[in-house]
């Protein structure tokens, strides 16, 4: 267990992990989820796009929150990866409602990350916290060790501080910037500690010749799909590459302090990830154990997050990601019939065994919304740099989809079911992503050149 934590003006929290700590935030997950499950009624209150988004943003932003989470059944405990890969436009002007509205996100998203730092202040980088009461919190691993938990929380900052450049009359932004600014020079030297850590776990791995450092060499490392059993993922090793990359721009570390632990400039680390991983013309999802064909062997993670790994103003990474896109998009076994939803898998991957008995097709043969929003955006990004309408049709394919999916279940889904339906077993059902949804504005708003919404203050 870690010592406490004690903080001017605010608040001192105290973070615990270790077996007992474990025990107890599993149990209390256990009863939540399942809770969740046979509780939880199903309920449309609103059907129109505009009331939708306003419950949910009424829901995610409430004053009553103390952290920025995803919604039921995961509203107990708090996922600091999502801050990269779910939520990283909630302070998008376009997407705010007016001017009590953007308070409320500046407010909780200023919380949200303080609380992530103070958990790395006490050497707690783990996949979950769960709250335990009175400023108790349960650090927990789930399924594994984490890959993207610097990622969100960089993530959290960098959208803080870069708040006051958006074009904004909203005073919030700039306070919330300031705020950011702030964070990042008391907490600074935690961070640099814990990605110097991050750095110095990297294994060496040489396959056929391709040698490169990763993150997951001999074990799995949990990234935003973490029931996944594999190792050798892309992923996560994306994840922590972008990390690093973070890391320096935000000046938390020095990027000569990085290549004395890899042995390498980030540049070539970047291309010896891509000519692993993408040694066949496309990007393979995993090398842990052989893969039947080329669309076995993908996986829709690989579009990384917003502004993270891909580059595309590199040629070769262009090929890449199109040679790994047109087979997505090839492939019927990919997508929900007759629409633009894409599976996170063509088949069900190896899970742990209590997704196999749970929730087999969690992350396998089941469309993540988010995923798929992702996937649109580097679609457009690829049309920007390319100069070309190559994947704007599929882009906004996708997303009228997604805008059709959500009216019609009542709210913006987690994930929705290769059926089409939403998304449950006997033991879990999807919750409604109330967090999820301004990025899905941002980047509709990106497709089609005009907003979804329009709000007036």
């Amino acid at each position: 267990m870690s010592s406490d934590i004690s903080l001017p003006s605010h608040r001192a929290n105290r973070f615990y992990q270790g077996a007992a700590a474990t025990f107890v935030a599993n149990a209390l997950q256990a009863v939540n989820f399942l809770g969740d499950r046979f509780l939880r009624k199903s309920h449309h209150s609103f059907s129109a796009i505009e009331d939708l988004y306003r419950h949910s943003m009424d829901s995610a932003f409430s004053v009553a929150e103390a952290f920025l989470v995803t919604g039921a059944p995961h509203a107990s405990a708090y996922y600091p990866r999502d801050f990269a890969w779910f939520y990283p436009d909630v302070l998008d002007p376009e997407t705010i409602m007016d001017s009590q509205d953007a308070v409320r996100r500046v407010r909780l998203l200023e919380k949200s990350v303080r609380l992530l730092l103070e958990a790395v202040r006490a050497d707690v980088v783990t996949t979950t916290i769960v709250p335990a009461g009175r400023g108790r919190y349960l650090g927990v691993n789930y399924f594994s060790r984490p890959s993207d938990t610097l990622l969100g929380i960089l993530a959290g900052l960098q959208q803080m501080i870069s708040a006051e450049q958006r074009a904004s009359s909203y005073l919030a932004m700039s306070q919330c910037a300031h705020a950011g600014r702030l964070l990042l020079a008391e907490y600074g030297g935690d961070l640099k500690r814990a990605i110097l850590k991050l750095a110095s776990e990297l294994e060496p791995f040489d396959n056929d010749g391709a040698g490169c450092l990763l993150c997951d060499a001999r074990a799995p490392r949990s990234a935003a799909t973490d029931t996944r059993a594999e190792r050798r993922r892309f992923v996560t090793n994306a994840c922590v590459y972008t990390t690093f990359t973070w890391g320096v721009q935000l000046g938390v570390v020095n990027e000569n302090e990085l290549r004395r632990l890899l042995g390498r400039e980030l540049a070539q680390y970047k291309r010896d990830l891509l000519h692993l991983f993408g040694k066949d013309g496309y990007i393979r999802h995993s090398l842990d154990g052989p893969a039947s064909s080329p669309v076995s062997s993908i996986a829709l993670d690989f579009v990384g997050v917003h502004r993270g790994f891909w580059d595309m103003s590199d040629a070769g990474e262009r090929a890449l990601f199109a040679a790994t896109t047109d087979l997505v998009i090839a492939e019927p076994r990919f997508r929900i019939p007759s629409t633009f939803h894409f599976l996170v898998s063509a088949d069900n991957p190896r899970n742990k065994m209590i997704h196999k008995i749970a929730a087999p097709a969690y992350q396998g043969r089941s469309s993540w919304p988010t995923f798929n929003v992702e996937f649109a955006d580097r679609m457009l990004d690829y049309d920007e740099s390319s100069g070309t309408d190559t994947y704007r049709a599929c882009a906004q394919g996708i997303l009228r989809d997604i805008r059709t999916a959500t009216e019609v279940h009542g709210g913006y889904q987690e994930l929705i079911s290769e059926q089409g339906l939403k998304y449950r077993t006997w033991a879990y059902k999807g919750a409604v992503a109330h967090s999820w949804f301004p990025r899905f504005l941002s980047v509709w708003r990106r497709a089609y050149g005009t907003p979804l919404l329009r709000w007036n203050d």
